[in-house]
């Protein structure tokens, strides 16, 4: 395997991305290539930060991180179609910390656009600025980016790859690289010398990479089927790392304890009955909180539990409702933003039906099955990490930064993700770990929350208001002219990854509330900051997952003022704004046979939500079953342009669908004298196989640009539920979770 580290004399060329001339940094800063990372060892040749073949055959160093998504397994498919080798022979590792992994259209989400009415220029103009992720080093996996960000970057460093090992054929044969073929692992040559890619490495590696042209899709014999997960084998057997399997030898454990008044202080600590414990090592003050170094993780989180605490106030109000109060009186002040005002929504119109509704969803926990956790080994002059993250640069320069050492001497160790969903793009758990293991340098360290200590320090999805009004006239929607309130994620990432406080439009904050593919004349929608210091962050789909269900309820009560078809009344708005969100529509009313009309103790409501460019409509069917509510079927269209692995696609849809469920039934995170009231599972719990629906999943491929499939399954999921139950009991939900308001199996 090849060690990491120091640059490669040869850097690759990531695509064919535009400069942007000037800016801050300059041309020539912004549009050099990024260095590799790879350092190849004896018999082995690395063709680019992303390739390396050695005697064992070819390894893909991956630089999005695999928590569940399958993007490991789409990214060696990219590479394994133009280098002509199977999947199987592929082996997938993550690549290091290094901008040379810079996530290349991440830049491009935040351009001001709706994104569905996306000009070639403007997809263009995004595409250019992911250079600057480079710049930034934006090695993140999130914002649904990942396909996004491969799809032309992996194929060109598998045909590099290829087109370099035939010239290297070509060279030892004394022939033209023209003249070559390759297949499955080989170069071929006119006469059938097959010459295999492990016996050219060596001299491919002295070789500059020749000018490429991707294949074109009609070629494929990967991409858009459904592959083998690369995954499943170590995931099946117990054999695959995650961050909580590390060992390295002589390791010991940690648990750690924080202030449960989020942000508060620490104002004292008596650790006497904690050193006490047999096996104890040793008690850590972290400033605002303490840690126990242990024999086994059990006792460590025993022995910090055992610490008595004096913790300061929180920065909030301590109550609830108090929470929920701030967060309205934002309405009050003028809008961060107003991104969408087409028409004139204030006019007085004659004829019309008025509606108003005020909606509102709590803050919400991201609850990954694997508790926060990190191993820091830390000797002085270097620092070594193990941990599932979702920003592996990011964390190398916050945990430097703490053990005060330049990054080159900080080494990052992505393992596989017990979940992330936003949670480990955040870098508390990286830091704390640090901070255990400078508390005894030369051991290593495994640092493990309990799962009281992560559900109660999240970072969570902020609770949010709208406040809607919009009017219908001869059947059709005249004006939508919504607000929403909420605490900025986007500010306070920004805070607490540089230290500057963030601030601007966030466009986070209204996405899935300003750009939704509906032709109505008059449409307006604001987004309001709630000033609360309540840690909030990026949960699944983000400000998509509290818009859309402000969005498409308040759809569905219009439509049924103006006394339409839900369906069908969605299906006429989106026909001339956007097709491929009217075509999934038209899905899922041919797959769900909707009439309309459903019968005694049945209820369907349906959704269309666009986000993370790819639309997406459900229709959830609900059932009365002798007074308790199931929700009995799914169906849901998505087109995401192209699909890459159909399979993918389709456990993705569902995966986020259930997640989204989960929230809109049971979820809730609540406050109480400043502290989390929801400890663990039982009081945050998650649908299970007996209350999940049966589901089906179609997927289209008309939309122009490759969209996302990781997050936008979600939200729609709440709306469509809240839709069914209104057409099954005839209650409007206008908060959530929902079953403070129906009686539903859990």
């Amino acid at each position: 395997m090849a060690s990491i580290g120091k640059i490669l004399r040869r850097t690759f060329l990531i695509g064919s991305a535009a400069v942007v001339g000037g800016v801050a940094f300059g041309a020539y800063y912004v549009s050099r290539p990024a260095a590799n990372p790879l350092k190849p060892g004896e018999g082995e040749t690395v063709l680019s930060p992303f390739v390396m073949i050695d005697q064992e055959g070819v390894t893909l160093f991956a630089p999005r991180a695999e928590m569940g998504q399958g993007v490991m397994t789409t990214w060696a498919a990219l590479i394994a179609e133009e280098l002509d080798v199977e999947l199987d022979q592929i082996r997938v590792l993550h690549g290091p910390a290094a901008a040379a992994y810079y996530n290349s259209a991440l830049v491009g989400e935040g351009l001001p656009n709706k994104g569905y009415d996306i000009s070639n220029f403007q997809h263009n103009l995004g595409e250019a600025l992911g250079v600057l992720g480079r710049t930034l080093s934006l090695q993140v996996t999130g914002g649904s980016t990942s396909m996004k960000d491969g799809f032309e970057r992996m194929r060109m460093a598998g045909a590099t790859a290829r087109e370099t090992l035939k010239q290297a054929a070509a060279e030892k044969l004394n022939i033209d690289r023209d003249q070559m073929t390759t297949e499955n692992g080989a170069v071929v040559a006119p006469d059938g010398t097959r010459i295999p890619y492990t016996e050219l490495a060596e001299a491919a590696g002295q070789i500059d990479p020749p000018e490429v042209t991707l294949r074109d899709p009609s070629e494929w014999r990967l991409l858009g089927q459904p592959q083998q997960r690369l995954d499943t084998p170590g995931k099946s057997t117990g054999t695959a790392e995650f961050g909580i399997d590390v060992r390295p030898e002589g390791i010991m454990f940690a648990s750690v304890r924080m202030n449960p008044k989020l942000g508060g202080a620490m104002n004292s600590f008596d650790a006497g009955a904690a050193k006490s414990m047999p096996g104890v090592e040793k008690v850590v003050d972290l400033g605002t909180g303490v840690a126990v170094i242990a024999t086994n993780t059990w006792l460590a989180i025993q022995a910090v539990e055992a610490i008595e605490v004096d913790w300061g106030d929180a920065p909030y109000p301590p109550e609830n409702d108090q929470l929920f109060a701030q967060i309205a009186a934002a309405f009050d002040d003028q809008p961060n933003s107003t991104m969408r005002d087409d028409g004139d929504v204030d006019a007085v119109r004659e004829g019309v039906t008025e509606i108003t509704a005020e909606y509102s969803v709590p803050y919400l926990a991201h609850s990954t099955m694997e508790p926060m956790n990190a191993t820091a080994l830390y000797s002085g002059g270097k620092l070594e990490l193990w941990c599932g993250n979702q920003a592996p640069t990011l964390i190398r320069m916050r945990v430097a930064n703490i053990a005060g050492l330049d990054t080159e001497n900080v080494e990052i160790h992505t393992t596989y993700l017990g979940g992330g969903f936003g949670r480990r793009g955040e870098l508390d758990f990286g830091e704390i770990a640090t901070k255990v293991a400078m508390a005894m340098p030369g051991t290593p360290i495994q640092t493990t929350w309990s799962r009281e200590e992560d559900m109660r320090h999240d970072f969570y999805r902020p609770a949010a208001m709208a406040r809607m009004r919009g009017a219908v006239k001869d059947g059709k929607a005249v004006v939508i002219d919504g607000k929403v309130a909420s605490q900025s994620c986007t500010h306070q990432a920004v805070q607490r990854v540089t230290g500057f406080a963030g601030g601007g439009p966030d466009k986070v904050l209204v996405e899935g509330f300003f750009n939704q593919p509906y032709a109505v004349p008059n449409y307006r929608m604001s987004g309001h900051v709630a000033d609360l210091a309540v840690p909030v962050g990026f949960w699944r789909s983000v400000g998509n997952s509290h818009n859309g269900f402000f969005h498409e309820t308040f759809m569905d009560e219009m439509a049924h003022a103006a006394g339409q078809d839900p369906l069908e009344f969605r299906l006429e708005l989106t026909k001339s704004e956007h097709a491929p969100s009217a075509g999934c529509l038209q899905a899922v009313k041919e797959m769900s046979g909707w009439t309309g009309k459903t019968p005694s103790g049945v209820g369907r409501g349906v959704a269309l939500t666009y986000s993370f460019g790819t639309p997406v409509a459900q229709v959830i069917e609900v059932v009365d079953e002798d007074g308790t509510i199931r929700i009995k079927k799914a169906w849901i269209a998505c087109d995401v342009g192209l699909a890459l692995d159909p399979a993918t696609v389709q456990a993705q849809m569902i995966g986020g669908m259930i997640y989204g469920l989960s929230a809109a039934v049971q979820g809730e995170i609540t406050f109480a004298d400043g502290e989390v009231e929801q400890y663990n599972f039982p009081d945050y719990d998650a649908l299970r196989m007996h209350n999940a629906p049966k589901t089906e999943v179609r997927i289209l491929e008309t939309n122009k640009h490759l969209g996302g499939v990781g997050e936008p399954g979600t939200p729609p999921s709440m709306p469509a539920l809240g839709n069914a139950l209104f057409d099954l009991t005839g209650q409007r939900a206008r908060s959530l979770p929902l079953n403070k308001q129906f009686d539903l199996l859990v």
